[in-house]
């Protein structure tokens, strides 16, 4: 009886740890940033010929920005000569 109390605890325990890891893996990418990874150092006009299905701000240097959290908004950055340096969700 012991045991199987024992095997229950663990198995109880190991299914919460497996919920809380996709729960902090899902909401990193939900706006779908690493699968553009390939638009970095592009120009950032690039980005009017791309039909987006989600929000998208791009930011330059310089420019103020609400901090707001907006999982799935895309936030694309780009630097002085306009490319695009980062994509991140937020």
């Amino acid at each position: 009886m012991r045991r199987t109390l024992l095997l229950l605890s663990a198995v109880a325990s190991l299914s919460a740890c497996s919920k809380k890891e996709t729960e902090i893996i899902l909401p990193t990418d939900s706006c779908g940033a690493v699968r553009l990874q390939g638009l970095v150092g592009q120009p950032a006009e690039v980005l009017e010929t791309i039909r987006f299905t989600q929000p998208v701000r791009l930011v330059r240097p310089g420019e103020a920005v609400t901090m707001d959290f907006s999982p799935h908004r895309l936030t694309v950055e780009a630097n002085e000569a306009d490319r695009i340096v980062r994509l991140a969700c937020g």
